[in-house]
C-alpha cells in the first residue's frame, strides 16, 4: 500500500526517531549530526564488546566449565545477545547512510526481529535467573530434586520460542518504502484508516512493554524482596553466592538499559492525540534506543569483573595460550638455529634419551 510520509507519520511516529526523517522537518543540522555521530559511536562499541565478551562467555561456559543449570542460562542469555551483535553493522550502515535502507525488505524484517527477539530472550532469562536463584537459595529439598540441567534447556526452550513468537509483528509489519529519495525501513501496519493503524500500534507497545519489561520487572522484584527477607532471618545462614551478586548486577543493567526505551515508547502513543512531545521524543528516543541495545555488551563485562569462576578460567586460559604461544616460538627459534650452523641439519641431531622425558 502507498502511503505519504503524513500518513505514515501518523501512526509510527517510534521508528521516525528510531530510523531516521520521515517528514519534511526543520531541524538544525549540526544537532542532527550529533545524534547520528553518538548513536554510531554506541552501536560500534557494542558491537565489538558485545562480539568479543558474549563469544568468549560462549566459549567458557559451552566448552571450558561444568555443565550446570547457571551454565545453561548465562550460555543462552549470551547467545542473545551474541546473535543480536552480529546485526548491529545494518543499524550502523543505516544511520552512516542518513537513514536509507539498502538491504531490502527481508533484511529489513529480520533485522528488526532478531532485535525485538533479543529484548524478549535476555528479560525472560533474566527473570529465569532471579526465579532459579530464589529457588536454589531458599527452597533447597526442591532445587536438589527437580533443578537438573536437562530441565533447564527444556525452560530455555520454551523461552526461545516465547520470544520468537512475540518477536512475528516484526515480521508482519516490518517494511521498506522509497521516500523522496531514501528507501526507510519502518512499521507498515496495513491499514486503510489511521485509527486501525493507531490501535495496532498501541497494542504492539502495550504487549512489549508489558511482557518485556513490567511483568518480569515485577517477578524480580519480588524474588529479590522475598530472598532479601530470608537472608536476613535466617542470621547469615544463607549466604549470597558471588554467582547471585553477578545476577543482581546483570539484572540491575538490563532494567537501567532498557527502562529509557520503554518510557519513550509509552510516550510515544501520545501522538495519536497530540504532538505535544514530538521535541522531547525527537531528542531522547535515539539514544534511549541506543542506550537499550548497548546492554548486549555489558553482561559479559559483569560477567568477567564479578563471576569469580569466570575470571580463574580466563586466567588459566590466557596462561595456556601464552605457553603454548612460548613453546611453538622456542622450538621456532631452535630450528632456525641448527639450520644457521653450516654442516649441521636437523636429522643430525641426536635424539634425547628416552629417560629425560621422565623428570
Amino acid at each position: 500500500m502507498a502511503e505519504s510520509s503524513e500518513d505514515y507519520g501518523n501512526y509510527s511516529y517510534e521508528y521516525y526517531l528510531e530510523y531516521g526523517d520521515l517528514e519534511d522537518i526543520k531541524v538544525e543540522h549540526k544537532q542532527k549530526e550529533t545524534m547520528h555521530i553518538i548513536s554510531v559511536v554506541i552501536y560500534i562499541i557494542s558491537f565489538v564488546l558485545g562480539l568479543i565478551g558474549n563469544g568468549t562467555v560462549i566459549w567458557v561456559t559451552a566448552f571450558k566449565s561444568k555443565k550446570t543449570v547457571n551454565s545453561v542460562w548465562l550460555l543462552n542469555l549470551a547467545m542473545a545477545d551474541f546473535v543480536f551483535v552480529l546485526f548491529l553493522p545494518f543499524y550502523i550502515d543505516y544511520i552512516l547512510r542518513d537513514f536509507h535502507w539498502d538491504f531490502g525488505v527481508a533484511m529489513c524484517k529480520i533485522n528488526s526481529f532478531v532485535s525485538v527477539m533479543n529484548m524478549y530472550a535476555s528479560v525472560l532469562f533474566l527473570t529465569v535467573l532471579s526465579i532459579d536463584r530464589y529457588v536454589s537459595l531458599v527452597h533447597l529439598n526442591w532445587s536438589q530434586r527437580y533443578r537438573t540441567v536437562e530441565r533447564a534447556w527444556v525452560v530455555c526452550s520454551c523461552i526461545w520460542a516465547v520470544a520468537g513468537a512475540l518477536s512475528c509483528p516484526a515480521l508482519i509489519f516490518r517494511d521498506t518504502m522509497r521516500l523522496h529519495d531514501k528507501v526507510v525501513c519502518f512499521n507498515n501496519f496495513h491499514a486503510q484508516d489511521g485509527h486501525t493503524a493507531a490501535m495496532r500500534h498501541i497494542i504492539i507497545v502495550a504487549i512489549r512493554t508489558t511482557v518485556g519489561f513490567l511483568l518480569p520487572f515485577t517477578a524480580i522484584c519480588v524474588t529479590g524482596i522475598l530472598l532479601t527477607v530470608k537472608v536476613n532471618q535466617s542470621g547469615g545462614a544463607v549466604r549470597l553466592s558471588s554467582f547471585s551478586k553477578t545476577v543482581t548486577a546483570v539484572i540491575l543493567a538490563f532494567f537501567l538499559c532498557w527502562a529509557p526505551f520503554h518510557t519513550f515508547s509509552l510516550m510515544e502513543l501520545s501522538i495519536h492525540s497530540s504532538l505535544y512531545l514530538h521535541n522531547i521524543l525527537k531528542a531522547g528516543f535515539p539514544l534511549a534506543t541506543s542506550l537499550g541495545f548497548f546492554n548486549s555488551c555489558i553482561n559479559p563485562l559483569l560477567y568477567m569483573l564479578l563471576g569469580k569462576k569466570v575470571r580463574h578460567i580466563l586466567k588459566r586460559a590466557c596462561l595456556d595460550i601464552t605457553k603454548s604461544s612460548l613453546r611453538e616460538l622456542s622450538q621456532s627459534v631452535s630450528a632456525t638455529e641448527v639450520e644457521s650452523v653450516p654442516g649441521l641439519h636437523r636429522d643430525s641431531v641426536p635424539e634425547e634419551p628416552v629417560e629425560s622425558s621422565a623428570l
